[in-house]
C-alpha cells in the first residue's frame, strides 16, 4: 500500500523590499524665498532686490553671513560630495568614499566621526567648496555645503592660450598658481578642445566653476584634501589678482 503522504501547507508571506537610502545621499529641501527671514543687513538688501548681483557683494570685500543670500542670487546652483574618505579593504587597500572616518577611543567605547568636502557651483563663473564635521553624516553634509556658499567665488575666464585666439571664455586667461600645506598645483591656459588635463576630483571643480579646458601641474602629493584645496585657492587668486586697466585681459578683442 501506498504510503499516505502529508501535505503540508506552505505559508507564503509577501515581504515588502524597502528600498535604503545609501549613506551620504539625501534630498535637499528647496530654497523658498518667500519665507526667507534674513538676518543681517546685508541679506534684507537682497530680499528687498537693491541688490541684484552677487559679483557686487564680492568685489565689494563684504563678507556673506547667510548662505541663503547664495541661494536667493543664484537658484540654479547645484552641490555635490568630493571623495575624500577611504573604506576598509584587504592588504590595506579600499574605495573611495565621501566620508572620511575617525575614532576617538573612550571609556564608554568608540565615538565616530564623520568629515565630508563638499562643492557648489552654476557651471557659470560662480564656485565654493567647503569642509564640514560631525558626530553624524547627515549633518556633517550640511555643514559642508553650507560652508561651500559662504566660501563661494567669481571665476576669471577667459582665453590666455598663444595657440587659440577664440576670445571665449573656455579656459583662464593666464597662468597661476595655488598652495594648501605642501601640495603645490598650477594651472595653464589651454587652447579649446584640450578639455581638462588635471585630477579626477579637480575636474569636478573645473566643472561647476565653467572651465571647459585647462592644463595643470601638480607637485608630488599623497593627501587627495590638500589637492582640491590647492586647486581652489588657485582660481581663488586668479580671481583676486587685479589687472590695469590700460592692459586688457589676454584673448579680449
Amino acid at each position: 500500500m501506498p504510503e499516505d503522504t502529508e501535505v503540508k501547507e506552505v505559508e507564503i508571506k509577501k515581504v515588502e523590499v524597502i528600498e535604503q537610502v545609501p549613506i551620504g545621499i539625501k534630498r535637499t529641501k528647496s530654497f523658498n524665498p518667500e519665507k526667507w527671514q534674513p538676518k543681517t543687513e546685508l541679506g534684507k538688501k537682497v530680499k528687498a532686490g537693491e541688490i541684484k548681483d552677487l559679483g557686487e557683494i564680492l568685489n565689494s570685500g563684504v563678507k556673506i553671513l547667510e548662505p541663503e543670500i547664495i541661494d536667493f542670487l543664484l537658484p540654479n546652483l547645484e552641490s555635490d560630495l568630493f571623495a575624500v574618505g577611504q573604506s576598509r579593504g584587504k592588504f590595506g587597500g579600499g574605495k573611495r568614499t565621501i566620508w572620511r572616518q575617525t575614532q576617538k577611543k573612550t571609556s564608554e567605547g568608540n565615538k565616530p566621526k564623520f568629515a565630508t568636502l563638499a562643492i557648489v557651483g552654476n557651471k557659470d563663473g560662480y564656485v565654493g567648496i567647503g569642509f564640514g564635521k560631525s558626530r553624524e553624516t547627515m549633518p556633517a553634509r550640511e555643514k559642508s555645503i553650507r560652508e561651500a556658499k559662504l566660501n563661494i567665488i567669481k571665476v576669471r575666464r577667459g582665453c590666455g592660450s598663444w595657440e587659440c585666439s577664440c576670445g571665449k571664455e573656455h579656459s583662464i586667461p593666464f597662468k597661476i598658481t595655488g598652495r594648501s600645506s605642501s601640495v603645490k598645483m598650477k594651472l595653464i591656459p589651454a587652447p579649446k578642445g584640450t578639455k581638462l588635463c588635471i585630477e579626477k576630483e579637480c575636474q569636478r571643480i573645473m566643472n561647476f566653476s565653467g572651465i571647459k579646458d585647462i592644463y595643470s601641474k601638480t607637485s608630488k602629493s599623497t593627501t587627495k584634501l590638500n589637492l582640491i584645496k590647492a586647486c581652489f585657492n588657485a582660481l581663488k587668486n586668479l580671481s583676486d589678482m587685479k589687472i590695469k586697466q590700460s592692459m586688457p585681459d589676454v584673448g579680449e578683442k
